[in-house]
């Protein structure tokens, strides 16, 4: 009797929904750096979410808190979706298809991609209203 095994036995399947959703970000990202423009760095991102240009920010998993903070309050008064990369700086990096670190990414036109539509789209269905009293 012949045993048939899933080949993703060893790993629970949250691990492999994770890094589904993680290469599916890579791709778009890929998708961005080639068709669209965007801003790497916290100063470049700073502006375009002060002139408000930027569409979405994307940050790295081991970015300061204080940063973090800072760059949530802009992009809150920019209307501006910010989504947390599960990597760290090297990772994003590695994404942007760039050789050097990169801890907080702006992307002002998404081009072919469409990263915008799938970051926002689960933010939205797990919102819930808060009852008024």
């Amino acid at each position: 009797m012949e045993v048939h095994r899933s080949w993703n036995q060893g790993m629970p399947p949250t691990a492999t929904k994770q890094k589904k959703t993680i290469e599916s970000i890579n791709a778009r990202l890929a998708l961005v750096m080639k068709s669209g423009k965007y801003t790497l760095g916290y100063k470049s991102t700073l502006k375009s979410l002060r002139l408000g240009k930027s569409k979405l920010v994307i940050l790295a998993s081991n970015s300061p808190p204080l940063r973090k903070s800072e760059i949530e309050y802009y992009a809150m008064l920019a209307k501006t979706g910010v989504h947390y990369y599960s990597g760290d700086n090297v990772d994003l990096g590695t994404a942007c298809g760039k050789y050097f670190r990169v801890g907080t990414l702006s992307i002002i036109d998404p081009g072919d991609s469409d990263i915008i539509r799938s970051q926002t789209a689960p933010a939205e269905q797990g919102q819930t209203k808060e009852p008024s009293s």
